[in-house]
C-alpha cells in the first residue's frame, strides 16, 4: 500500500506526524485488537482533524458500515481491497464515496500486491495465501478473510526474486493459513511433468513445489515457513522439505490446547496424540528443530482438570517457544455462545503459570547452543549498559548479539556461542 501511494506522489510520513491522509490496517483477532484499532483511527484524526482517515482490514470488513457512525473514520476499506487504498482515497475526495467493502465469504482470487522493497526490515515477507476454512469456533478470522485462496506460484517466484536482487538473504512465507497453499479447486500451478510425478505422495504437494522452486533462488540463503497446520507434516513432506538445504529447521505448530477434551470443543482437526507425532516426524528428519507454538488459556469449559492436562502435554513435547493467550470472546462465533465461560482472573493465573513454563522450556532450549557455531542474520544495533551490540536470528530463531562496533545489518556471521546477554538472548563472539 505503502508503494501504491508513493507511485501516486505521495509522501510518506511517521505516523505520528501531521498528514493529510492516515490509513490504519486494522486487526480483528481479538476484542483487544479491536479496541485497539479504534484507538490507532482516534488517534490519527485527533493529530490532524482535517485530515482523511482509513480503516481497512479485519475489524473494518467485520464492522463495515457501521464503522462510518465513528466520527473518526471517513473511508472504510474491507478485505481484498488493500490495492485500491489510493484510488478510493481518489473516490472520496472528488465523490464522497467511502465504503468499500465486499462479502468476503464469495471472494476467490488473491488479492496481487508485489512487494519489491521491505523498507526497514532485514526479512522479508511474502504473502502466499488468504482466508481459512477451518472454522474453529473461537475465531473470526473465516468471517473477516473470507475462504482459502492461494497466489499464482509465478507470481511468488516473481517477488523472491525481485526481494534476492534487492539484498534480502531471508524470506518468511506467510499467510492466515499456509498450509491450505493450493488446495482449493480451480488452483492449477503444476506444469504436465509434475502432474505426471508420485500420486501417492502425502502431504501438501503444490506446498512443497513452491518450497522446492524458492530454494533454487540465487542470492536468497533461508526460506522460514510462518504457523503450519500439524497436518501437514507427514514423514514424506518432512523428508523432501529437509532436502531442501535453505529452509530453516525452525516450525510453528499451533496447538491452542493440549487437551483433547478442548481441541474438540475447539473444532481444531488433530488431537494430542497425531501433534505429538508431527513433533516426533520433524525431530527424526531436522536436527533439533526450533519448534514454537500457540496455546489459549481459559477456553469455555476448561477445567482445572484440562488445563493441567495442556501444562502436562507442553512440558512433554518441550517447545522452544510459546505464545500465551487468554481467551478472548467473538461475537458471532460459536464459542461465545458456549456454557461454561471461564473468569479473567482465573484465566490470568493460568496465563501467568504457562508464562513462567514459557520461560524455563525457552531457557533450556537456548542453552543448548552454549559452545556451538551459529550463523547469524543481523538485524540491528543495540545499546546496553553502554556497549554496543549487533543482534539478529539463527536458523532457529534464537536470538543471539556480538558486541562490536561494526555494521553488521543483514550480514550473515557466524559467531561462537559464550553465554546469555538476557535471558531470551545469546551471547556470542567472532570465529
Amino acid at each position: 500500500m505503502r508503494l501504491e501511494f508513493e507511485k501516486q506522489g505521495a509522501r510518506i510520513v511517521e505516523f505520528d506526524e501531521e498528514a493529510d491522509i492516515y490509513v490504519v490496517n486494522t486487526c480483528s483477532v481479538t476484542n483487544i485488537a479491536d479496541r485497539k484499532s479504534r484507538q490507532m483511527l482516534h488517534r490519527a484524526k485527533k493529530q490532524a482533524p482535517g485530515s482523511v482517515v482509513v480503516a481497512l482490514g479485519c475489524y473494518a470488513q467485520v464492522a463495515g458500515e457501521k464503522l462510518l457512525e465513528d466520527p473518526c473514520v471517513d473511508i472504510v476499506i474491507g478485505n481484498n481491497r488493500k490495492d485500491k487504498v489510493p484510488e478510493t482515497v481518489e473516490a472520496f475526495l472528488a465523490e464522497g464515496r467511502n465504503l468499500d467493502v465486499c462479502d468476503i465469504s464469495k471472494e476467490q482470487c488473491f488479492e496481487e500486491l508485489f512487494v519489491q522493497d521491505a523498507f526497514e526490515m532485514t526479512r522479508a515477507y511474502i504473502k502466499i495465501q488468504d482466508g481459512c476454512n477451518q472454522f474453529c469456533t473461537y475465531c473470526i478470522i473465516p468471517y473477516a478473510r473470507g475462504r482459502i485462496r492461494s497466489r499464482a506460484r509465478k507470481d511468488v517466484i516473481k517477488e523472491a526474486e525481485r526481494l534476492a536482487a534487492g539484498g534480502y538473504k531471508e524470506i518468511v512465507l506467510t499467510g492466515i493459513h499456509i498450509s491450505s497453499y493450493g488446495i482449493e479447486p480451480g488452483f492449477d500451478s503444476f506444469s504436465q511433468e509434475e502432474r505426471s510425478g508420485p500420486s501417492s505422495f502425502e502431504g501438501n504437494l503444490e506446498l512443497l513445489h513452491l518450497i522446492e522452486e524458492l530454494n533454487g533462488i540465487g542470492g536468497i540463503e533461508r526460506i522460514r515457513l510462518s504457523s503450519l497446520e500439524p497436518r501437514v507434516i507427514t514423514p514424506e513432506f518432512a523428508r523432501a522439505l529437509a532436502g531442501c538445504d535453505k529452509v530453516c529447521p525452525h516450525f510453528h505448530l499451533s496447538l491452542q490446547s493440549g487437551c483433547d477434551a478442548t481441541l474438540k470443543r475447539m473444532n481444531r482437526h488433530y488431537d494430542t496424540d497425531s501433534f505429538s507425532k508431527t513433533c516426533e516426524v520433524l525431530r527424526e528428519f531436522f536436527k533439533d528443530p526450533a519448534i514454537t507454538t500457540d496455546v489459549i488459556v481459559g477456553f469455555p469449559g476448561e477445567s482445572e482438570s484440562e488445563f493441567e492436562q495442556t501444562k502436562h502435554f507442553l512440558e512433554r513435547i518441550s517447545f522452544s517457544k510459546m505464545h500465551i493467550f487468554k481467551y478472548s470472546r467473538r461475537k458471532g462465533t460459536i464459542a461465545d455462545k458456549m456454557p461454561g465461560q471461564i473468569d479473567e482472573s482465573e484465566k490470568s493465573n493460568r496465563s501467568d503459570e504457562l508464562h513462567r513454563l514459557d520461560q524455563k522450556l525457552e531457557h533450556d532450549y537456548l542453552e543448548r547452543f552454549i559452545g556451538k557455531r551459529e550463523k547469524v542474520l543481523f538485524e540491528e544495533k543495540i545499546e546496553k549498559d553502554g556497549r554496543t551490540f549487533w543482534t539478529g536470528l539463527n536458523e532457529r530463531y534464537a536470538r543471539i548479539c556480538v558486541e562490536t562496533g561494526k555494521d553488521l545489518e543483514n550480514k550473515i556471521e557466524e559467531v561462537e556461542i559464550t553465554g546469555f546477554l538476557d535471558p531470551e538472548t545469546l551471547l556470542g563472539v567472532y570465529l
